[in-house]
């Protein structure tokens, strides 16, 4: 059995889907109810408290980690869910965690994901760590601007970085839970090419087939809207990468490719799969 966690996700939820398809034994963990493919188990869990995971963890081999905001949470403890999970029985563990780690490692974020990786090697458990630059999906962020206003409302607009497409990250997760040639790898995971918000919004607009246009964001107006969902140093973390990516963070990595044996999907891909969410 293999449990996810976020399975409610952007990354969670084709990840869940994919394994059940594959015949695996899925346990589907999130905060709340939702509805799940068939076959597949939920339980809720708030991983800001480890132990809420324990009934999950019983009787899985595998486990798929995404800590998102529990990773920031007050009294946050998230080496206790790998302890846990050893402690359970759990042989294998791939951590969802991010380009940053190794781009701009002394960033708050960055230092206490780097020490969930390292807690990764001490139980004893075959890992391997997943790290995705920019989400394509992070431009459901425009969705309600576009379909209300037709707008698009970002900082930083010609500047760009090679966003990843959620379903690659979630194929190359499934890989790795069920792949021992994937045991130990470190993963950074990106699109095909280097996509500005402007061009984003471009897209979209093809997609929808009317216009869209582009309003730039001061810095400040768009850390006031960050704010309003993630901790002011991660919101600070992100706007400094967005708005001046080092070479690392414009790199296309081959990693998807590696495992997967395609090429990354292009942001195109993605708006075309997801503008239900924008008309």
């Amino acid at each position: 059995m293999i449990v996810v966690t976020g399975a409610t996700g952007n990354v969670g939820r084709p990840l869940t889907q994919a394994l059940a398809k594959a015949g695996e034994q899925v346990t589907a963990v999130s905060r709340h109810a939702a509805a799940m493919p068939d076959g597949v188990r939920h339980v809720p869990a708030d991983l800001a408290e480890p132990q809420d995971l324990a009934p999950a963890l019983d009787g899985a081999k595998a486990l798929f980690l995404l800590l998102s905001g529990d990773l920031h949470a007050p009294e946050a403890r998230p080496t206790d869910i790998i302890d846990l999970a050893a402690a359970s029985g759990v042989r294998r563990v791939v951590l969802l965690s991010s380009q940053g780690v190794a781009t701009r490692p002394f960033g708050p974020s960055r230092i206490a994901m780097r020490a969930v990786e390292v807690a990764l090697s001490e139980p004893g458990l075959d890992w391997a760590v997943l790290r995705p630059g920019g989400f394509a999906s992070n431009a459901l962020a425009w969705a309600e601007s576009v379909r209300t206003q037709g707008t698009v409302a970002s900082p930083f607009g010609d500047v760009g970085v090679p966003v990843v497409d959620p379903a690659d990250i979630a194929e190359v997760a499934a890989a790795c839970l069920l792949d021992d040639r994937h045991t130990g790898g470190v993963f950074e995971l990106t699109g095909p090419e280097v996509i500005t918000p402007r061009q984003q919004s471009q897209a979209i607009a093809a997609a929808l087939g009317s216009p869209v246009r582009f309003h730039e964001l001061t810095r400040e107006e768009a850390k006031a809207t960050m704010t309003r969902f993630v901790p002011p140093e991660l919101a600070d973390e992100t706007l400094d990468i967005i708005s001046a990516p080092n070479p690392a963070e414009l790199r296309i990595s081959p990693d998807v490719e590696r495992v997967l044996g395609r090429a990354p999907r292009p942001f195109h891909n993605w708006v075309a799969r997801s503008i239900a969410a924008f008309r």
